[in-house]
Parts: C-alpha cells; structure tokens; sequence
C-alpha cells in the first residue's frame, strides 16, 4: 500500500534542496534590544515591537489585572457568552483614536485579513490587490473566490487602468486592498491618491496598518486617521506590544461584520489578559510621540549610512529597513555574518518576498539606540560582497 504521508516527505524534502525548509529557533527576550538565543545575547533587528511596549510594566500589569479580575479565557464567542464588558470600552476607544465611527476586534491579523476580504466579497465582486500585499491579504482574497487582478506596486497609473478595464464588467461590488506601510519593503501606499480613486469608481477601499499602528500618523494611530477609508484593518500585535487585531470603519460596517464574518462568529474571544495588555497600549500610545521620533531618526540614520556604503535599502521611508542582497544564498550569508556579530537580523527569501529580491530586513525600534544601530552600520561596512 502506497505511503499516503508520501506527500508530505516530497514537500519537505523539495524544500530542503531549495534550502528554503522552515525550523522553530528558540530565543528569549532580554534587556532593551537584546535577545538570546541560548546563552548568548544577540541584538535584536527582527522585532515588531517598534515601540518597546511588550515588556512595559503597565501592559504588564494591566493583562495580570484583568485575568485576575476576569478569569484566563473568555470561554465562548462574543455572539454568545464571551462578549464581556471590557471588550466595548476598547473598542470605543480605538475608534475614537482612530478617527472612526466604530471599531470591531478580532483574534489575530491573520484572521482579520482572510475572514473580513471573505465577508466583503461575493463571487460576483472583484478585488484589486497591489502586488506586494501580505500574504494574509492573498489568502483573504483566495477565500472569496472571486475574480482577484493584482496592480504594480503602489502604482495608481496602472490601478486605474485595471478598474477601467474592470468597469465594463458586471461586478456586484468592487474592492481596492492594499497596506499603507509594506511589511517587507517599508514604503507607504499613495494613500490620498487611494482615496480618491475609490471614492471616483464607487470601490470599497481596505487599508491594513499592520505596521502603522503605534508609529506613524496623528498621535501615532496610522497613516488612515481622517482619511475617509472605509475598512481599516490593523494589529494589537507590533508597535501595541500584546496580541489581537481591529477593524475601524462605521457602525454599518461592524454591525455587518458582527453578522458576516466567520472569524468573529466562529471563534472563541480574545482572553481577558490581553484585552487588558491592549486597553494598556491605547492608554500610552498617544503619548509617546518622544519615542516615535526616536525610531524614525534611528530609521533614517541608518538608511543614510547604508546607502553612503552602497547597500540599495528599496523604497523605504520608515522604521522598516530593507537591505537587499539580490540572490537567497547571498541573503543566507549577510546574515550569518550580522549573526558573527552578535546581531540577530535574518534573511527574508523567497516565497515571502520575490525571486531575486531576498533580503535582510532591519526592525528598527525606539529602544535601539544610537550605538545599536552604528553597531549594525559597522557590520554592513565589513561583509565584503
């Protein structure tokens, strides 16, 4: 009898050869940028926690609060007997820092990105998505199961050749995704340009601000504040330093999702602890506009630099800094040699990013400082290509 795993033997085994096969690393969170892996501390350049806040005594002591007050899980969906009263009140203050009507949190980003394109769309609709969106985006638009054009990156030109090409077609409803900061580029999306196209064709805007939230924007709530999106979606787990996603828009919006949208119907809520590690971060968020500064200038001294010393850093303008190294075995061997530093950055390869474009990409964060950030500059300057 044929070995019915034999598939799973070929996959893992196809990857091997292409040196792409996945493994879990341990590592532990240390000291201001500092992690190690096993015994030996490491500068941390992969974090998404820009702002620091993962290990912030408030958020600390807020997610202890609520577990203690309100139990370890939340026991059920919230439709019906896990919608307990701290969820509202997080909610509404989202929104309110968010510029929205209303705001809906979900269990993850992952989950935010793939059930709520799902809902949106039928298989009537059509989705326009830029080429570089995040794979939870792809997936998202994969579940609708409806036509998907894909637009160059960031390219509004050829975004409104699509939708006039698209137009002359029966759609039940039109959708534009994208991100308006790119998690392995660090460029922004054209967002007013976005607007007004959406606005002109009728199409239904969605914006995610994964990697905005908590760094960029007024009182750092994302590039999206005042812009008139129709569905923002973003994460409670990068800059907000805890676990969680949302989506901003109007009450029609939520009150649809409440009704449509399988991640929040046929999933267990987010436990107590974490709503109270994210009621924490909305608290501090608005204030730290001291360490947004910080992490923007750190950002910009080291795209500076690497560009002085001939590494192309992409189209970044933001905390997320490409630097790209062309070929995988390239990429594989820039970072083993951060790594002979002391450095933790890895290499980001294909499928994630495109062939020939692997890359190191550099998380920069408001607790680096200025010396962490010479320290990887003094690394660059040193691999000879």
């Amino acid at each position: 009898m044929p070995d019915k795993f034999a598939f799973i033997d070929a996959e893992l085994q196809a990857r091997q050869i292409l040196g792409r096969r996945r493994f879990l690393q341990t590592t532990e969170a240390d000291q201001g940028a500092m992690l190690r892996i096993g015994d030996r501390p490491m500068l941390n350049f992969c974090s998404n926690d820009y702002l620091g806040l993962s290990r912030h005594p408030l958020l600390i002591e807020r997610a202890r609060q609520f577990t203690a007050r309100f139990g370890a899980g939340s026991t059920s969906s919230r439709l019906i007997c896990g919608n307990h009263s701290f969820f509202e009140p997080v909610e509404e203050r989202l929104a309110a820092l968010k510029g929205t009507e209303a705001a809906l949190i979900f269990n993850s980003g992952f989950q935010a990105n793939t059930t709520v394109l799902a809902a949106l769309a039928d298989r009537e609709s059509l989705i326009l998505s830029d080429r570089l969106n995040h794979n939870s985006l792809i997936q998202g638009a994969r579940l609708a199961r409806c036509r998907i054009d894909i637009f160059d990156h960031n390219d509004m030109d050829h975004l409104r050749k699509r939708l006039a090409v698209r137009q002359r077609e029966e759609f039940s409803r039109i959708l534009i995704v994208t991100e308006s900061i790119f998690s392995m580029d660090g460029d922004q999306c054209p967002l007013d340009e976005l607007v007004a196209i959406a606005r002109a064709s009728g199409a239904i805007l969605v914006v995610d601000e994964a990697h905005a939230t908590g760094v960029s924007g007024p009182q750092g709530m994302g590039l999206t504040c005042g812009k008139g999106v129709d569905v923002v979606i973003g994460t409670f787990s990068k800059a907000c330093g805890a676990f969680g996603a949302y989506v901003a828009g109007t009450r029609k919006m939520r009150d649809y999702l409440l009704n449509c949208c399988a991640g929040i119907i046929y999933s267990t809520a987010l436990p107590p602890g974490v709503l109270g590690a994210v009621s924490a971060a909305l608290e501090l968020i608005p204030g730290m506009q001291a360490e947004r500064k910080t992490l923007h200038a750190h950002a910009g001294d080291l795209r500076t630099a690497l560009d002085r010393l001939g590494w192309d850093c992409g189209r970044s303008t933001t905390h997320i800094v490409p630097v790209m190294a062309g070929r995988e075995n390239e990429a594989v061997s820039l970072s083993a040699h951060l790594a002979e530093n002391n450095i933790f950055a890895g290499a980001i390869r294909p499928p994630t990013v495109e062939e020939n474009k692997s890359r190191i990409r550099l998380a920069v964060t408001a607790v680096h400082r200025g010396e962490d950030i010479e320290k990887v500059i003094d690394a660059f300057a040193r691999w000879s290509r």
